[in-house]
């Protein structure tokens, strides 16, 4: 009588196979989004390379974000939190975004429903407008301190015609 028995069990692990296909290969390629989550969760935005374009195009939207809030000076702890927020909604929609715009139909045909990601593209869409809201939509105008007035008048001042102001206001009586 013989008995059957696991070869996988008698194997050593060297002689082991992994199964799969090779590494590299791309068959299981995906949106690969929730490991950009993982990778900014745990690195943060130091995970992003600045010299690339996509590093470029995010540190500009958000100085443009930050100067539409009036500026870094004038912008609160809580508001930093929620620009850093953005940024990070910001890339993971935009990449997102261009993965589905890569792919031939975003149905999946045999359960005639919408890909998964499309879901939680909009998930990313919402939040970053909840964020976006919560900043506010309107521009704000950096006001101004009375140092930065003077030197801002005394600026006009040389470049017009190079008079002095007290001296045009004595002329004037």
């Amino acid at each position: 009588m013989q008995t059957h028995v696991n070869t996988a069990l008698t194997k050593s692990p060297e002689n082991r196979g992994v199964g799969g296909a090779p590494r590299g290969n791309g068959n299981a390629r995906t949106h690969a989004l929730f490991s950009m989550k993982r990778l900014l969760k745990e690195r943060g935005m130091a995970a992003i390379d600045g010299r690339s374009a996509v590093g470029r195009a995010l540190s500009q939207w958000r100085s443009d974000l930050v100067r539409d809030l009036g500026g870094e000076d004038t912008i609160s702890t809580q508001q930093q939190a929620l620009v850093g927020l953005a940024v990070k909604s910001k890339l993971l929609l935009d990449s997102v975004d261009t993965w589905l715009l890569t792919q031939p139909c975003l149905v999946n045909r045999r359960k005639k429903s919408l890909l998964p990601v499309v879901r939680e593209r909009q998930q990313l869409a919402d939040g970053l407008a909840r964020y976006l809201t919560t900043l506010g939509l309107e521009k704000r105008v950096k006001t101004l301190t009375l140092a930065e007035l003077l030197a801002q008048g005394d600026s006009q001042g040389e470049e017009g015609d190079g008079g002095d102001p007290q001296a045009e206001l004595k002329g004037a009586t």
